[in-house]
């Protein structure tokens, strides 16, 4: 099953209002796990970016300024994307800038549906707990060293962790019946097949005068050991 997990960062909240994309993160997941295919560039939002946005992601117009416009990155982002569904934290946000930037260039927007919101499987997990991407990685020991400002594709491959975690985690389950015992990996989907019922005939392993030699000579080697203390 292949997943998209997606973060943007903007020069503000509101597409409505002027605000725009600055920078586009993703990572490609199969069956829950990153496979080390990203995509990720930054975008000439042709405004300023104002202080409090700059302060938040560390992205100031002066560097975007030789950056590409969203109209030369569309048709690599959709095509990295491709039909596959989207991991997102606070998922309106990103496809509500997203969309309006694809409304720009007469495109068709991202149906919602195709959005996994980590914000809101994150509270149904934890109800009444924190459910900021910080909190989450926290919560389950993910390492935010690297998290000095937000960034698109650092907070897409943190947010990775975090999903995996939201769905259960690295964990080993075990299933047993009369037929079959396998032990299956939730992520990986490993079956392991029932070992071989063949009986097979005992087998001596005698040892040697050279192995009982030295056996004897280490055995002397040992200072006071446990057997001799009485």
């Amino acid at each position: 099953m292949r997943e998209i997990v997606l973060d943007t960062e903007t020069t503000g909240f509101n597409p409505k209002t002027g605000d725009r994309v600055i920078e586009i993160g993703c990572v490609e997941l199969i069956d829950l796990l990153p496979t080390g295919k990203t995509y990720h560039t930054y975008v000439n939002p042709q405004r300023d970016v104002p202080p409090g946005a700059s302060k938040v992601s560390g992205i100031t117009t002066e560097f975007l300024y030789d950056k590409p416009l969203f109209l030369h990155v569309v048709d690599p982002f959709l095509e990295f994307i491709a039909d596959s569904n989207l991991v997102i934290h606070n998922a309106s946000f990103d496809m509500g800038f997203i969309n309006a930037e694809l409304e720009r260039l007469c495109r068709n927007p991202l149906p919602m549906n195709r959005a996994i919101d980590t914000v809101t499987m994150a509270r149904q997990k934890f109800p009444g707990s924190p459910a900021s991407l910080d909190a989450l990685c926290r919560r389950f020991g993910i390492d935010l060293s690297a998290r000095v400002k937000h960034g698109a594709l650092l907070d897409a491959e943190l947010l990775a962790n975090v999903y995996l975690e939201l769905k259960g985690g690295r964990q080993v389950t075990f299933s047993f019946n009369q037929q079959q015992k396998t032990t299956t990996h939730q992520q990986l989907d490993i079956t392991i097949p029932p070992p071989s019922q063949q009986v097979r005939e005992k087998r001596s392993f005698p040892l040697s005068d050279a192995d009982k030699k030295s056996h004897e000579e280490f055995i002397a080697s040992l200072k006071n050991p446990l057997w001799l203390q009485a």
